[in-house]
């Protein structure tokens, strides 16, 4: 034996399918489309000048024998002594636009830092504030850990224009890159 709905049952249904459709009076469906929409636009990536345009030589006084002290899965960040915690919370949260950025993935520890030092030298030039570097996380190096993520945290540390910088938003990159805030000029 089939089980009917009953009468009330149909007519609750009705009932239920007539209010759907006023609700839904004037309603478009939306175009399938296959972008995602940030909610800001992605700051200029920075032209790099060694594989694109030949060598050019840049001044590296940066040393791979100054180390920070970072415990494995730590935030990584630094703020020059002089100034205040609130600096680097705002850093964090987003105070500053980034203006500028610079993705070394797939760059050698000595082009990667050459790399820096040029992105920072033309950053201050242009009175940058606020920058990207994305080191990326390692996922496809030998042991599956960031190769640049340690060396570039030094490196910054040691440039007197660095002020503070922080590992970025996730969707600026999360882990696998640092938001950096430069001296006003």
């Amino acid at each position: 034996m089939k089980n009917k709905k009953s009468a009330p049952d149909e007519l609750g249904d009705e009932d239920e399918m007539a209010l759907f459709r006023d609700a839904m009076d004037g309603v478009a469906p939306l175009s399938a489309s296959n972008h995602v929409v940030h909610k800001h636009p992605p700051p200029p990536a920075f032209p790099l000048h060694s594989k694109q345009s030949g060598q050019r030589a840049v001044e590296d006084t940066l040393s791979d024998h100054i180390t920070l002290e970072i415990e494995p899965g730590d935030e990584w960040s630094y703020l020059r002594p002089e100034l205040t915690r609130q600096t680097l919370k705002r850093l964090r949260r987003g105070y500053w636009k980034i203006q500028a950025s610079l993705d070394l993935h797939g760059y050698t520890r000595d082009e990667a830092r050459q790399e820096l030092v040029f992105f920072l030298d033309e950053c201050v030039q242009q009175g940058y504030r606020c920058v990207l570097v994305v080191h990326g996380k390692g996922m496809s190096s030998k042991n599956r850990e960031p190769v640049l993520k340690t060396r570039i945290g030094n490196w910054l540390a040691q440039r007197q224009d660095v002020l503070a910088f922080c590992q970025a938003r996730p969707e600026d990159g999360g882990g696998g890159a640092v938001v950096v805030l430069l001296r006003r000029c």
